[in-house]
């Protein structure tokens, strides 16, 4: 990346092996689009409160050129948040999806639709 990475926590202690698996996982998304300008990264554990196990929140700002995309996951929306680490896989997952769509609009490799021809698929009537 021509930036570094950064990584920031949120109600919860930092983590070396959490740190090296942000790492992994960024590296990775530049095999999907090589200018990557910076990437910052926020895991945030939720509160203590929670009824079952602690959820996490990973958030992935990532910017390239002439764009700024992000990746989110909501971990009210997903239970196997629970696990930092299924956190952590499923934000790089969107943002790779995204990166991979930008990327493919950059080139202009974008898929296009045929025109849809008026009428009603093709089905006559009878006049009356």
């Amino acid at each position: 990346m021509k930036l570094p990475l950064e990584i920031v926590f949120h109600n919860l202690e930092p983590s070396d092996a959490i740190e090296t698996k942000v790492r992994e996982r960024a590296e990775k998304l530049e095999k999907f689009y090589k200018d990557i300008m910076s990437c910052r990264v926020v895991v945030e554990a939720g509160h203590k409160h929670h009824h079952k196990g602690n959820l996490y929140h990973v958030r992935i700002d990532l910017k390239v050129p002439s764009a700024e995309l992000i990746a989110s996951r909501e971990p009210q929306d997903h239970h196997a948040h629970e696990d930092v680490y299924v956190a952590i896989r499923d934000s790089f997952d969107a943002m790779r999806r995204q990166l991979e769509d930008y990327s493919r609009r950059r080139r202009g490799n974008v898929k296009t639709h045929e025109p849809v021809l008026g009428g009603r698929g093709g089905v006559e009537t009878a006049p009356e």
